[in-house]
């Protein structure tokens, strides 16, 4: 009654190809091919993300001082008082 799901339409010429499990390598190159990769990587896009985020971290230190400045009382305005 109908047909199974693996079989459910007739592809012709196309040839599919698989490598058993037990003969790929897990990691191959990852030492010779796989840390320069990475460090390649790293330096071409260290100019384009760390200024936004030294701009973003002064922008947000130099508001937290400005907060924690203003908030306080002066002390001018209390010199009358005793």
């Amino acid at each position: 009654m109908g047909k199974h799901f693996g079989n459910l339409a007739r592809v012709r010429h196309v040839i599919t190809y698989s490598l058993s499990p037990f003969e790929q390598q897990a990691f191959p190159n990852i030492v010779s091919h796989g840390v320069p990769n990475v460090g390649r990587r790293f330096a071409s896009q260290v100019l384009k993300v760390v200024p936004p985020l030294a701009i973003g971290y002064l922008i947000y230190s130099w508001g937290t001082q400005e907060f924690e400045r203003l908030k306080r009382k002066n002390p001018a305005d209390y010199e009358h008082e005793q």
